[in-house]
């Protein structure tokens, strides 16, 4: 079913708790997505990764080829936040000393030194990058599969692109008003052409690249046909309970729930304990089941392995192709 889903859609985010394997469940997915002939760009976006410990390999901010099949092939990236933000910050401070006058650029670029450590500067920078791979991901790719932090912070990053290119608008409509009122001064004193005009259309032209960035990401992020994401959960109490706080947050922000996956569930013929545990396994997940409706639901079993390598994934990736 899992596999089908990948083949569906052209984006993916897989998302849930700490700790009930997200990063396994996107690896094994986009290991079968390209068994099956597809083009995966797979992303992680929590600071503390485990993309390049679970292949095995050495990632960077730039893809790197993880996986080659017959038809298809995995490039992986583990979103740097260093180097995003200093990324970020260096393309605004060059927009800044362009716009500035010279006798400013000292106290402009004390004032970005301090940003970088800001509330909110972080989060601003890596969504930037998100927004970049996505549709960089569209582009060049058949499958873009976001391995994400734990849901609190995804689903924050997930209701900023609105919010941000709101901001952005707000802006452009102030600097239309100010570019207004300094237009009609002018013709009251008969005022020449302003010299900062070039300044002011290049700041207008960042400010509309950055609001039309965000607001293709919020119509991707929101379209159904294109986006959904997945809810990995393990069958105990706690991460079930947020499981369902993470539905509830993704129908708020008109994001499309593909499945749920129950990871890691105990076997029922291996012995009395893990039998007994199955069941209560089973009682947990009574309310799941009550509040999901049509959403599909996927369910592995837990496997007598630690889920790093490609044998690890290759055994994960064959159950996820299971219809």
């Amino acid at each position: 079913m899992l596999l089908t889903l990948a083949t569906a859609r052209k984006v993916l985010f897989v998302g849930g708790k700490g700790g009930v394997g997200k990063t396994s469940v996107a690896s094994a997915l986009a290991l079968a997505r390209a068994r099956s002939g597809g083009r995966v760009l797979l992303v992680s976006t929590d600071p503390a990764h485990n993309l390049g410990h679970i292949w095995e390999m050495s990632l960077s901010d730039t893809p790197a080829r993880v996986f080659t099949a017959p038809s298809g092939y995995v490039d992986a990236v583990e979103v740097d936040p260093h180097a995003t933000i200093e990324r970020h910050f260096a393309a605004v401070t060059a927009t800044m000393m362009k716009l500035l006058p010279e006798r400013l650029h000292p106290s402009a670029k004390a004032h970005l030194a301090l940003a970088k450590t800001a509330p909110g500067s972080h989060e601003s920078a890596t969504l930037e990058r998100i927004a970049e791979l996505m549709e960089q991901g569209l582009d060049e790719y058949d499958l873009v599969l976001f391995d994400t932090a734990p849901s609190g912070h995804t689903l924050h990053l997930l209701s900023l692109p609105e919010k941000l290119s709101g901001w952005t608008e707000s802006l452009l409509a102030s600097r239309s008003r100010s570019d207004r009122f300094a237009a009609a001064a002018r013709g009251l004193v008969g005022g020449e052409q302003d010299p900062e005009s070039a300044a002011d259309s290049e700041l207008r032209r960042t400010l509309l690249a950055r609001r039309d960035r965000f607001a293709r990401m919020t119509k991707t992020i929101t379209d159904p046909s294109t986006t959904g994401f997945v809810v990995v959960t393990v069958a105990e109490t706690m991460p079930i309970a947020e499981s369902l706080d993470i539905v509830d947050q993704l129908h708020a922000l008109g994001v499309d729930i593909a499945a749920v996956v129950i990871n890691r569930r105990s076997p029922t013929d291996a012995g009395a304990f893990l039998e007994e545990r199955s069941k209560r396994e089973e009682a947990s997940l009574l309310p799941l089941r009550e509040r999901l409706g049509a959403i599909p639901t996927t369910e592995l079993p837990l496997l007598g392995r630690d889920m790093t390598g490609e044998d690890a994934l290759e055994e994960l990736a064959a159950l996820i192709a299971v219809p």
